[in-house]
């Protein structure tokens, strides 16, 4: 039987029109904005997907995906357009950094539970990290202190990788063994997985940065949001950077990939750590605050 000629013939590269036209409604969806410089990125993954489908003709897939009911197909499609480069603790500055503010936590007084987020977490080996990080350092403490970390990631596929925390062995390369000891354990010869004890302190949530204004974490404690505004444009880096200082608790700190953003500065915002990080922690009292603050005492002394 001869296989259709879709699948044996090479299908034409997009034209400019037509990458324009998937590249706007990749950034409207995703905030991603990919040049015609990297144009393949875009391609490879739509022409997968069209394979898939049968379908040979650029413009007849993009007309799909903007139907009203192609949300399961969009969601589909973003599997084959999503970046997942990512390792256990890939910066290790940052996570001294981490761990600097962390101590500075479990020396206060304070009862409640500490919160983390991993922004964009893919494969979910950063929000391991986080959770490995505080599992060892409150595990030191003689006094029990409740950790929670929150991984959310566009990508269906990849949360699901997260959630499971099974892992080839090769992932493991240049992790300390007293880490690997502690929070994994063998599944076959090949793979290792994430400890149950460590599981129960992790969960993890698809959540589009686009659309944070909806999402419910709130006073959060400690932020990770690494190499993933890469390819946004600035403008909506700083939005999408506002928006998760909004949802960081006083005092806490929110840690950026190195380079991520520059000449920027936000009023409630201390930067922290060595030349080496992009951190900064939130003032324990913002400016909306200190100026609330002195509006109410200056009414005060008027009556």
């Amino acid at each position: 039987m001869s296989m259709p000629t879709w699948i044996t013939e090479r299908l034409p590269d997009m034209t400019r029109s037509q990458f324009d036209r998937w590249q706007q409604l990749f950034e409207e969806r995703t905030g991603n904005h990919i040049g015609w410089g990297h144009r393949s990125i875009l391609q490879a993954g739509v022409v997968r997907r069209m394979r898939e489908l049968g379908i040979n003709e650029h413009d007849s897939y993009l007309e799909l995906v903007n139907r009203p009911s192609s949300n399961m197909e969009w969601a589909r499609l973003i599997e084959y357009l999503t970046v997942r480069e990512t390792r256990f603790f890939r910066h290790l500055p940052s996570y001294d950094t981490a761990q600097e503010f962390i101590a500075s936590l479990l020396a206060s007084d304070r009862t409640r539970p500490i919160e983390a987020w991993s922004v964009g977490c893919s494969t979910g080996e950063e929000t391991w990290s986080m959770a490995m990080l505080l599992s060892q350092m409150v595990s030191r403490q003689d006094r029990v202190i409740p950790f929670t970390v929150t991984g959310t990631d566009i990508s269906l596929e990849a949360l699901a990788h997260a959630r499971r925390g099974v892992y080839s062995n090769s992932r493991l390369f240049g992790l300390d063994t007293a880490l690997t000891d502690r929070f994994f354990q063998s599944v076959g010869s090949r793979e290792v997985s994430i400890c149950p004890r460590l599981k129960e302190r992790v969960c993890f949530t698809r959540v589009n940065v686009l659309n944070l204004d909806r999402a419910p974490m709130g006073n959060m404690d400690l932020i990770f949001c690494q190499n993933l505004l890469i390819y946004f444009r600035r403008w909506r880096r700083i939005t999408i950077i506002e928006q998760l200082v909004e949802r960081l608790a006083p005092g806490g700190l929110l840690v950026l990939g190195p380079g991520e953003i520059s000449q920027w500065s936000h009023p409630d915002l201390e930067p922290v750590g060595c030349e080496q990080v992009l951190a900064f922690r939130k003032k324990a009292q913002t400016a909306r605050e200190k100026l609330l603050n002195s509006f109410s005492a200056m009414k005060a002394r008027e009556e």
